[in-house]
């Protein structure tokens, strides 16, 4: 009961994310204070889905943003946010029958990639040592909100044959795991976060009970960018 309580909550916080991402934007000065970061965060992302037959990696640009919340000691925070577009998946499937002699004649000898779009929210215990090197930890939630299979074929040297099929309802809509996470912030410690995070799922993502559980598994590259606080800093020095 309590799962499905948090999806219409999760799905109002997802919709609203895309017009959050450019709001912080003009807002970020608003937003940092002396207590709390904000910043966007976004890069590179390789995933694969454990226990799914032929899965290979699958690589897609993804994009958010963070808070970190400065807790009593000055190394210790609590980092969350909202990766707003995220796909996972698997990469070079083989070709399955779609039920028309025609597209399957056509994708032959091809491969499907398996793309799941969730809005994710991790929330982590993070760790900032004098060097400015910091650990993060903790767990992450996900709200499935589209799903599909791309069938292609190479038909021509430079040009592909393609197919979208949508499979959102193979998957159940909520998906939660562990994070991990290490990286560098640059400027000595008041630039960008350069960084690596390791996504460990653990649900069954499959609403298919007959195939052994599926789960996701994700790599993700990024670089945050704090929004506002080289603004708000010159603030603080000239009231002070």
């Amino acid at each position: 009961m309590k799962k499905y309580l948090l999806v219409p909550g999760f799905l109002f916080w997802g919709l609203a994310s895309h017009s959050q991402v450019l709001i912080s934007i003009l807002l970020g000065d608003k937003l940092n204070s002396g207590k709390i970061e904000f910043g966007l965060e976004g890069g590179y992302n390789w995933s694969t889905i454990k226990n799914l037959e032929g899965a290979k990696s699958l690589g897609t640009f993804n994009l958010g943003f963070y808070f970190d919340f400065k807790l009593k000691h000055p190394s210790w925070m609590l980092n969350t946010g909202v990766i707003v577009k995220s796909a996972m998946g698997a990469n070079e499937l083989p070709v399955y029958p779609l039920g028309n002699s025609d597209l399957d004649s056509a994708f032959k000898g091809g491969n499907v990639s398996r793309k799941i779009n969730y809005f994710n929210v991790p929330i982590m215990m993070k760790y900032t040592f004098s060097n400015h090197i910091y650990l993060k930890a903790g767990v992450q939630l996900g709200l499935g909100y589209k799903a599909f299979d791309e069938f292609k074929k190479s038909v021509l040297e430079d040009d592909d044959l393609k197919y979208k099929l949508a499979i959102k309802k193979q998957f159940h809509p909520i998906d939660a795991g562990l994070a991990f996470g290490l990286g560098y912030r640059l400027m000595k410690g008041n630039g960008m976060n350069i960084g690596v995070q390791y996504y460990y799922g653990l649900l069954d993502i499959t609403v298919d009970d007959s195939s052994p559980a599926q789960s996701n598994r994700v790599l993700y590259l990024t670089a945050g960018i704090p929004i506002g606080k080289g603004k708000k800093k010159k603030t603080d020095q000239t009231q002070q």
